[in-house]
């Protein structure tokens, strides 16, 4: 790649600067810099969707909403450095700080084989870490922030302790790469394919002159070689077809994620969504709760997972805790109310702050809401009836059960979690559990998700042949499965299935009513059914899943999945959901 160094926008800016990792792959990398000489922290981007690209050439319709909701992002910045899901270094170079972007290796400007999250690419961004600290331009001290990609990379790289990594934000980024983004409860995640489409192969190196030419540069975002198709696809990874072919959490997975995230004892400041259902907001929690730092944080917020990060809000949450533990400066975190700060959700996308001791909350109520299989209802007094069951069909809609109006305000804040007794006419079941809100007159209450307008409160997957669940890791108020064994079911045979819900908050007004759906396929929003809504990134319609859809013939063959699935009552057998509701302090 052609080197260029230039100063511009008040800042000393390098394009295409060359960091070789340890088996002679070039890496290439932006630097951007104050003017003034002197020592600095570097706040370090290392991942697969090309430094150079500017925001709107793929993501237009998410930089049309950032525009509207948050204009501040305006302020002092031309914008013209805007890149997916990393910082704005025009609003962090002028605070006193380094920010360098590194392509991963196959990406960008970057070559090399294409193969994202995995361990060499770890060992490239522990490289990059290192690399940056030794520099005469650095005060010694790396953090890792960015979005999404950049996160699940920076929990890799975390729990390998670089030296020189002072701090970790870790804003909206899975930590389990099976659980919390491809296999669902087991289940393949077929929105993967899209990302692989429209986000990252389009930004393949070698695509050359081809490819998309940098706003801020002129120069290639894609490299200068301008490789064949042939040639690109020998470059890469199939990596949607290594999703389909393992199912388990096997060698593949632990070759692509964190395995031990206690050994991450950095400082830490995870940000999460609640409107994460399918992406992140499990893996943020996880990782906070899961990491050995002693100094570690959790945030919490709403609406659209890359616009909060731009935002005014989020922009001081990460300057602070950056000004804390990259500069040692008073820079108001020490005084922080607690480590926890949480965002409530209310109906009509509103939030009210609210900072807490821990989390999960140890005042939680845990209540188990329990079905009805001769009312449909959901109530805290257990079914006490004849011994009894309901059966739907596998790729239905399956059965909903919902509760009365509620007599008062209730909190539900945390982890949620389901038992039910299944039974199948196959030798498997796939399970999606969806848990919803209505008004009084029964229209559904959808929520802006982090990644799609229209989503209920909740979600929960489960491959009932992979019930097996590990009580070492297991809780009260979330199970843990294993995905290391296949156990198939025995046809007509009810199985006792503890499925996990992930974490959400919402604030339910009273007069309200709360529902459990349970289908054999993905949850399909009424409002957004027929909109078509579309990301610009993203080959999938938005219908309350954010595009990450459970749907390849493959991973779900009719003859298996389509059966007829049963839900069995009885004295012993207690079908409930169990909600974690929050008592006022």
């Amino acid at each position: 790649m052609a080197y260029r160094k230039l100063i511009s926008e008040n800042m000393k800016i390098e394009f295409n600067l060359t960091i070789t990792a340890s088996d002679g792959n070039p890496l290439s990398a932006n630097l951007y810099r104050p003017i003034d000489e002197g020592k600095y922290p570097v706040i370090l981007s290392y991942g697969i969707y090309a430094k150079d690209l500017f925001f709107p050439d793929i993501y237009f319709t998410q930089w049309e909403k950032i525009q509207k909701d948050f204009p501040e992002i305006n302020v002092g910045s031309t914008n013209k450095h805007q890149a997916w899901e990393v910082v704005d270094p025009e609003r962090w170079v002028p605070n006193g700080y380094a920010v360098l972007r590194v392509d991963s290796r196959g990406a960008g400007g970057s070559p090399g084989y294409l193969d994202g999250y995995q361990k060499r690419e770890t060992r490239d961004m522990y490289e990059c870490i290192e690399w940056a600290a030794a520099q005469p331009w650095c005060s010694g001290k790396v953090g890792i922030l960015g979005i999404s990609y950049y996160i699940c990379s920076g929990w890799n790289v975390a729990e390998l302790q670089p030296p020189h990594l002072a701090a970790f934000i870790a804003w909206e980024g899975n930590s389990d790469y099976y659980r919390d983004n491809t296999r669902h409860g087991g289940i393949l995640q077929t929105g993967v394919k899209s990302w692989m489409e429209k986000q990252v192969l389009p930004v393949q190196y070698g695509r050359g002159i081809y490819g998309f030419k940098s706003k801020a540069s002129g120069m290639n975002v894609s490299g200068d070689e301008t490789l064949t198709d042939l040639e690109l696809a020998q470059n890469r990874a199939d990596h949607f077809n290594d999703l389909v072919v393992h199912e388990m959490d096997d060698e593949w997975f632990r070759n692509h994620t964190a395995t031990d995230l206690s050994k991450i004892t950095v400082p830490l400041l995870s940000a999460g969504n609640w409107g994460g259902n399918a992406m992140h907001v499990r893996g943020n929690i996880e990782g906070y709760l899961r990491a050995n730092s002693k100094e570690k944080f959790l945030e919490m917020h709403g609406k659209e997972h890359w616009a909060t990060f731009y935002s005014e809000y989020g922009y001081n949450i990460q300057k602070q805790f950056f000004d804390c533990y990259l500069k040692g400066e008073e820079s108001g975190w020490a005084n922080r109310k607690s480590k926890i700060q949480l965002q409530i959700r209310h109906v009509g996308e509103k939030f009210v702050e609210r900072w807490e001791d821990e989390f999960p909350l140890a005042r939680t109520r845990y209540t188990e809401y329990y079905l009805n299989p001769e009312t449909h209802t959901l109530s805290t007094t257990p079914y006490d009836g004849p011994v009894t069951s309901i059966t739907y069909r596998g790729f239905s809609d399956g059965v909903t059960f919902i509760t009365e109006p509620l007599e008062e305000e209730l909190e539900i804040t945390g982890y949620l979690r389901s038992r039910l007794f299944v039974s199948s006419s196959t030798v498997d079941a796939d399970m999606f559990l969806i848990f919803r809100l209505f008004t009084p007159d029964f229209t559904e209450v959808a929520f802006n998700g982090a990644s799609d307008p229209n989503t209920p409160i909740a979600q929960g997957w489960l491959r009932a042949s992979h019930r097996k669940t590990d009580p070492a890791k297991s809780t009260p108020y979330r199970p843990w499965h294993t995905h290391d064994e296949k156990q198939p079911l025995v046809p007509g045979k009810p199985y006792e299935l503890d499925i996990e819900i992930w974490p959400t908050c919402i604030v339910v007004p009273k007069g309200y009513r709360m529902a459990l759906s349970i289908r054999g396929k993905d949850y399909v929003n009424a409002t957004a059914a027929d909109g078509h809504i579309r990301a610009s990134n993203s080959l999938k319609p938005l219908t309350g899943n954010g595009g990450m859809v459970h749907d390849h013939p493959f991973d779900r063959p009719p003859e298996i999945f389509d059966g007829d699935v049963t839900l069995h009552f009885g004295p012993d057998q207690k079908n409930f959901v169990r909600l974690p509701i929050i008592p006022e302090k």
